[in-house]
């Protein structure tokens, strides 16, 4: 049975930070790219950041990240551990969503953090169900 789960949400202040894990199970994690995206009440759900672990020609792809939140969130992986991490710095009100973590079969990196709304829930193989982040002003 294939898992993701995320952990490490809650409630901060502006200006803190957190780190988010997404546990994987069920699956070859080093041939998937796993990406987090976020969706805030009323907005649709947008990719963060993405991390791949290779392609068809097992190329690792750099880390990508939206631009609005580049420079403040890092995105890693432990292969060991099948875990995804996302560290979040620097953390804004607007950055108050569900955060969820997806994963996909050797997915670029560039079209993983673009995806949106349904691109993004129908081009995703895998999906956690989310851990919610609220940042107080």
């Amino acid at each position: 049975e294939v898992q993701l789960v995320e952990s490490g949400g809650g409630l901060v202040q502006a200006g803190e930070s957190l780190r988010l894990s997404c546990v994987t199970s069920g699956f070859t994690f080093g041939d998937y790219t796993f990406g987090w995206f976020r969706q805030a009440p009323g907005k649709e759900r947008e990719g963060v950041a993405c991390i791949g672990n290779s392609d068809a020609t097992f190329t690792r792809y750099p880390e990508s990240y939206s631009e609005s939140v580049k420079g403040r969130f890092t995105i890693s992986a432990d292969n060991a551990k099948h875990t995804v991490y996302l560290q979040m710095n620097t953390l804004k009100p607007e950055d108050t969503a569900t955060y969820y973590c997806a994963a996909v079969f050797r997915g670029p990196c560039p079209v993983v953090v673009s995806m949106r709304s349904q691109t993004a829930l129908n081009g995703m193989d895998y999906w956690g169900k989310g851990t919610l982040v609220t940042v107080s002003s």
